[in-house]
């Protein structure tokens, strides 16, 4: 059995019904048969208007090194329910599959393809698991984040969740989600080391209860990092003892040096009258520019109602509601069939369901952006794959939720959002940092996204609508599961 400090073969992160299926397609002699699924997701968390997507990277690097080596054939045998000309053909396994997705960090809504692969159902099937955990996790990360540091305002925002994240890949992959949210830092090192997020973290509680008295404690961390002192005052009296030492430390450690105290942490008590009172105190004593950070089970709720009551917090800290995105931890994204190929024609296939929402959108198709004459992101639409939307000229158009009612695009421009990155198996996609996907993300919401859909209260629904073509195909396909 191996420990989680000894290398995995990540490609065996995958339910076994993948493995049985595909066992029972190759069995059947349908493992070259090609098919389409597409990665879609229901509702929004907390009842937003968007999501943000993120974990694509993740994917990219799983496809790349899909295999199952000699282990993992042995333990797969020792299950006793695998052909063995099937567990061979996992031995020489490569995935041969186009891909098509979203750029990392696309602001996406519920319904629409995030992601589509077309590939032999085998290959197909065993993805499905890897693909829909790092999609459900870090868009439902990066998209909590976001909504955080909308709150926040032009106050930094950082991710100090991992000891309170579910295990040690989600603290890291978490924190690297946080940052394409808008997280400016990270205090978990490993996320620091991998993807170049910056580094951010004080002191523990327990530095200061080392000491005989808070003074000592604050000085000697101050002689170890005179340019980074941010002092955390609430362990023993705020107001009484805590900011009292800091400006002490300040005064008689630090400005001696040449040096300027950087900030002070809260992380407990009312932050508000805290922080004004912090920020009395410290005006007073010449230190207006030590910055206030504030933790303590922050989430955007919290942070709107601090700055509501005029909080003189500069930066926050925030942990576990960050981290688990506690208000809502599922994010809901789906792997559904959608076409399968018949005589090198793909043939549509829907879910129906008594649910209205868990009605699928069939067949090959294509994801477009609508965007009016001022650049706004004013719908999505859904076409069929061989429809080639263009700007300017009218284009009839159908809300599937108002199906009556005749509508159409005038001057408007369509920008296709999903981008091919695997063909054949090989990646064909640009791999980007999460400094680059955090930037795309930000020039989409403070230009693209109207600032009525990113409210937390009743936010604009943004729509998803249909082409002519693309809606009768599906009416059609309904009419005819019905018969």
């Amino acid at each position: 059995m191996k420990t989680q400090n000894e290398a995995r073969n990540l490609s065996m992160v995958m339910d076994l019904y993948e493995l049985t299926m595909g066992n029972g397609y190759f069995t059947d002699g349908n493992k070259d048969g090609r098919v389409v699924f597409d990665v879609f997701y229901r509702n929004n968390p907390d009842k937003g208007g968007f999501s943000i997507f993120a974990g694509l990277g993740q994917i990219i690097e799983y496809i790349e090194n899909l295999h199952f080596d000699d282990n993992d054939i042995a333990y797969l045998k020792s299950l006793g329910i695998f052909n063995e000309d099937f567990l061979e053909y996992l031995r020489n396994f490569k995935f041969k599959g186009d891909i098509y997705a979203l750029e990392e960090g696309t602001v996406m809504y519920p319904g629409e393809p995030v992601i589509t692969v077309i590939a032999p159902l085998i290959d197909a099937q065993l993805i499905e698991t890897a693909i829909l955990l790092e999609v459900n996790h870090q868009s439902l990360i990066a998209t909590k984040t976001r909504r955080i540091c909308y709150a926040a305002g032009n106050r930094l925002v950082s991710d100090f969740g991992a000891r309170r994240a579910h295990n040690m890949d989600a603290a890291v992959y978490g924190a690297r989600a946080a940052f394409i949210g808008g997280a400016s830092s990270t205090a978990t090192v490993l996320a620091g080391q991998m993807f170049g997020i910056p580094l951010s973290g004080t002191m523990a509680h327990s530095w200061v209860m080392f000491f005989e008295d808070e003074f000592l404690a604050f000085k000697k961390y101050a002689q170890t990092y005179p340019d980074m002192t941010v002092l955390l005052v609430d362990t023993y009296d705020v107001l009484r003892s805590g900011i009292p030492n800091a400006i002490k430390t300040a005064k008689e450690v630090l400005e001696p040096m040449g040096k300027r105290l950087k900030g002070i942490r809260l992380d407990s008590g009312d932050l508000a009258y805290l922080s004004k009172k912090a920020r009395k105190m410290l005006d007073n004593a010449g230190l207006n520019d030590c910055m206030i950070v504030a933790s303590n089970s922050l989430d955007e709720f919290t942070i709107q109602s601090l700055i509501t009551q005029g909080a003189c917090i500069d930066s926050f800290g925030v942990g576990e509601r960050l981290i688990t995105s506690k208000s809502e931890p599922v994010f809901g994204a789906v792997y559904k069939i959608s076409a399968v190929e018949n005589n090198g024609v793909f043939e549509p296939r829907i879910k129906v369901s008594e649910n209205i929402e868990k009605i699928t959108n069939p067949g090959l198709k294509k994801l477009y952006r609508v965007y009016d004459e001022n650049n706004k992101a004013i719908a999505d639409i859904i076409a069929e794959y061989n429809e080639e939307l263009e700007g300017l000229s009218e284009t009839d158009y159908i809300d599937p939720l108002k199906p009556w009612k005749r509508r159409s695009f005038k001057g408007c421009r369509f920008v296709k959002l999903q981008k091919q990155i695997f063909k054949d198996g090989r990646f064909t996609g640009t791999k980007r940092s999460v400094q680059e996907i955090a930037a795309y993300v930000r020039r989409q919401l403070d230009n693209e996204i109207w600032v009525e859909e990113q409210r937390f209260e009743n936010p604009h629904r943004h729509y998803l609508d249909m082409t002519p073509g693309y809606y009768n195909m599906k009416r059609n396909l309904l009419a005819a599961v019905r018969e």
